[in-house]
């Protein structure tokens, strides 16, 4: 008995100063790693940030450029036919969107679907505007019924919408 209380003895301060050099050093490493994943996630986020920063300004940019009073003044031109101004309108919506369309990796998925909407909007109020219009007949007609849907339309547009939404996303980052 005597033999067992001296191992005891030895053995117990033992177990308990290794418990305690574990549990220091597991914390430690513990600590080091987080703080390695922090300075990664820091380092990813000076090299992202700016692109992102680009994308919502690509998009930005892009809901001023698809929307019909610029798009007419860019795609009208003097005698042009309702056919192919309409051409013309869906076209340059298209082209923009696919200019613009890498760029979806650097926003929310949620934001994505909200520009895809307000585009798919724009253009069903195109084609609508250009249903029962005679396609022979000056694009006047079609810019006329154009301006007449997006009064009807009110404000804010799809693309007004997709707007504010680009401006709260950017102001969740800061």
């Amino acid at each position: 008995m005597e033999t067992f209380l001296e191992i005891l003895k030895y053995t117990l301060p033992s177990l308990v100063v290794f418990a305690a050099a574990y549990f220091i050093l597991k914390e430690m490493l513990d600590d080091r790693q987080r703080s390695q994943v922090a300075s990664k996630k820091l380092e990813a986020q000076k090299v992202t940030l700016p692109l992102r920063l680009q994308a919502y300004e690509r998009f930005a940019l892009f809901c001023d450029r698809v929307a019909l009073p610029n798009l007419l003044l860019r795609a009208q031109s003097p005698g042009m036919t309702v056919r192919a101004l309409h051409a013309a309108l869906l076209v340059s919506i298209r082209q923009e969107l696919e200019h613009n369309v890498a760029q979806q990796i650097y926003i929310s998925p949620t934001l994505w679907q909200i520009i895809s909407l307000a585009v798919d909007e724009t253009l069903s109020v195109v084609t609508r505007s250009a249903t029962g219009l005679d396609p022979a007949a000056d694009a006047e007609h079609l810019a006329a019924a154009l301006f007449a849907n997006l009064q009807t339309q009110g404000s804010p547009t799809p693309l007004e919408k997709a707007l504010a939404a680009i401006r709260t996303e950017v102001a969740s980052i800061f």
